[in-house]
């Protein structure tokens, strides 16, 4: 089986908070009850070098130290997931970055009050996706497998 419309790939990192609350699980639980694949998955500690180029966009900002530091404070675990249009469905089932704000029955509605301490980082475009998976994995740690259950999550069109 060869689901061309379905190689997206996305990034998704299981924050320290989450790592201590014991979140794990539930979090996976969630992405795959929806249909997604994971083709990648790692637990690491974070340095200074990665998380400066992860969070470039930030780090000029006077917060930036305090999210290196929140970020280094324990392991991660980082998590690649594939699918149609995975970025934004996992944008959807992840929620708003103000963790007190989000929907409830999203990850962060459901498990976060705070903005850097949420739970998760999720990927926000598929742009993004795409130059942090090739950021936090090599080639040679994402797997391609077939996942019969596509099946049963998307129609033939979908499946390309």
């Amino acid at each position: 089986m060869d689901f061309k419309g379905l190689k997206e790939k996305t990034l998704v990192i299981v924050k320290p908070d989450a790592i201590q609350r014991g979140l794990v699980g539930e979090i996976i639980k969630r992405f795959e009850r929806k249909g997604l694949k994971l083709v990648g998955c790692k637990m690491m500690r974070l340095d200074e070098a990665l998380l400066r180029e992860h969070y470039a966009h930030i780090r000029e900002k006077s917060f930036y130290p305090g999210v290196e530091q929140f970020m280094m404070s324990s392991p991660v675990l980082a998590l690649c997931w594939e699918g149609l249009e995975v970025a934004k469905a996992v944008r959807l089932i992840t929620g708003i970055t103000k963790a007190r704000e989000a929907e409830a029955g999203s990850i962060r509605g459901d498990f976060a009050m705070g903005i850097a301490a949420n739970v998760i980082h999720a990927s926000d475009s598929v742009e993004n996706a795409q130059k942090e998976v090739q950021l936090f994995f090599k080639e040679d740690e994402l797997h391609d497998y077939d996942k019969s259950e596509y099946l049963h999550v998307y129609t033939e069109d979908e499946r390309g």
